[in-house]
């Protein structure tokens, strides 16, 4: 399942990040809501490599079973393959997402020829894994430098025990700050420059004093200073030495913990961030 920018899904993306339909996006006729108090939300990021280890060994049920021990509610993946040969023509998100009982969307940041005749087009980008209904999704491009590797953000609008969430995941580019700061650009002029209920997950190749991460936190709150410990180091996995894997959160929710998960450093060549949140009182569906 290829989730493209088109006109009607983004559309439709809008309208139930706002609240305005969630049933309705789905296909179903809208539903009254009732006042909620604050909530918890457990989100995670985590760039799975392909589901290779740091030496390049290929296991998705190791990965599976760092998401499965997270326990969380929502996670962005980055390097998710679809059809490629190096990961066993497995189509990874849905296949994470049978594994582990959670609904996936994927966004695809690379659409190549297939390596075989007779097999699907590969596919390369990132996943958002989901406790509860996927209402909506989107994918748009970010700006690329001719020749560097395309780059995305993925919109979803989970729903977690009944409010729905706006949740996106990117990965950005590794060896080019200002290409960076160009795709942090509009990732704040896509999520809005004054977001609400509103989780930022991605490895964003860039440590917290880079020009390109004052640009994401001019909109967002990073949640490790507010609720994280020690360094926060995540990269590389078996000997971690910077920040580059991120939880970004509106200023609306209120981070309360905040941890990188190093109980399997060979599941990936970056660790797993997690984190639980506050989020607001909202209006639910009933």
């Amino acid at each position: 399942m290829n989730h493209l920018n088109t006109a009607p899904r983004r559309r439709r993306f809008l309208a139930v990040a706002a609240g305005l339909g969630a049933t309705a996006a789905a296909g179903t006729s809208v539903a009254t809501a009732a006042a909620t108090g604050p909530r918890r939300l457990r989100v995670a990021t985590f760039n799975i490599h392909h589901g290779a280890s740091p030496a390049d060994v290929l296991d998705l049920e190791r990965v599976a079973r760092v998401i499965q021990d997270l326990r969380v509610d929502v996670i962005g993946l980055q390097e998710a393959d679809r059809f490629w040969k190096r990961s066993g023509f497995v189509d990874q998100p849905a296949w994470l997402g049978e594994r582990l009982g959670m609904h996936h969307a994927f966004g695809a940041n690379l659409d190549l020829d297939p390596e075989e005749p007779g097999r699907p087009r590969r596919q390369y980008g990132t996943a958002v894994l989901s406790r509860g209904p996927i209402r909506s999704w989107v994918n748009t491009h970010l700006p690329l430098v001719p020749g560097h590797e395309q780059r995305g953000l993925l919109q979803t609008t989970p729903e977690v025990r009944g409010t729905c969430v706006g949740f996106a995941v990117t990965h950005l580019q590794h060896d080019d700050n200002k290409e960076r700061e160009r795709q942090a650009a509009r990732i704040v002029e896509l999520l809005g420059s004054s977001p609400e209920h509103t989780v930022l997950a991605g490895d964003l190749n860039a440590t917290p004093q880079t020009p390109e991460i004052g640009i994401l936190t001019g909109a967002l709150d990073d949640v490790w200073p507010r609720a994280g410990s020690s360094d926060g180091f995540t990269y590389d996995a078996l000997n971690p030495h910077a920040r580059i894997d991120f939880l970004l959160a509106s200023r609306d929710i209120r981070p309360l913990t905040a941890e990188v998960v190093t109980a399997d450093p060979e599941a990936s060549d970056h660790l797993p961030v997690v984190s639980d949140l506050q989020m607001p009182a909202t209006r639910r569906r009933r």
